[in-house]
């Protein structure tokens, strides 16, 4: 049975930023990509309900996602409450994912602050029973914590995974959103900071691209292949 892994982020383009690579390299290995924008995004000073939908669909498609939901959760107004808890519940017990990819837990942005608890209380959700929500009860493993933040952190990664292959797939997928990152001016260096991002992890791993993870729990190494490739 394929394996499923879900990202999950406050709106289009965070997943990208955060863990556009490691989400391509996934999906090029074989295992089901399933992304979840808790809002569209919208409105911003640049771009359209249409326009950025269409974006959104562009970099799922580049990065080979096999699904994109977009919740009706409100831009600006993102918030961890039992209505929003179920929705994403909801989707959890759906497509049962191993993994979930969840907003790094300290960020200027309240959206994304709100999106990183609504993440880590839905996947508690999910696993009720004797609830009104649809399908069975499932527990998703391991929460990783990507970074796309609105801070200057100084953050210690649980791993970088190696996005050498990957990456450029990762900036595609980015500029597909063309009206924050292409015609948006402002945001243009965005693009260069990624990259700058990706070799500096990439540099500390010993690899040409890297994208870093947090993770709250201990990871457990079981094959004692997997030592030599660490």
């Amino acid at each position: 049975m394929t394996k499923t892994v879900m990202a999950l982020g406050a709106h289009p383009d965070d997943i990208e930023i955060g863990a556009g690579g490691t989400l391509a390299a996934l999906a090029n290995d074989g295992y089901q990509v399933i992304f979840v924008d808790y809002t569209n995004g919208e409105p911003t000073p640049h771009g359209t309900v249409e326009k950025r939908m269409q974006e959104a669909e562009s970099a799922r498609q580049i990065i080979g996602a096999s699904e994109r939901v977009v919740l009706d959760l409100k831009n600006r107004e993102l918030f961890d409450t039992v209505e929003a808890r179920k929705k994403v519940a909801t989707l959890m017990r759906k497509y049962r994912p191993e993994i979930l990819f969840a907003p790094y837990y300290e960020d200027g942005h309240p959206d994304h602050l709100s999106a990183s608890s609504l993440s880590l209380a839905s996947r508690f959700y999910s696993k009720l029973s004797n609830t009104d929500m649809e399908h069975e009860p499932y527990y998703p493993g391991k929460v990783f914590y990507y970074y796309a933040f609105h801070l200057q952190v100084k953050v210690q990664p649980s791993f970088v995974f190696d996005i050498s292959s990957t990456f450029h797939k990762k900036m595609d997928s980015i500029t597909a959103y063309e009206s924050q990152f292409v015609t948006h001016e402002g945001n243009r260096r965005v693009l260069k900071q990624l990259e700058t991002d990706a070799l500096y992890w990439g540099k500390c791993v010993g690899v040409e691209y890297g994208e870093p993870f947090t993770c709250r729990d201990h990871l457990c190494v079981k094959e004692s292949a997997a030592l030599f490739s660490m």
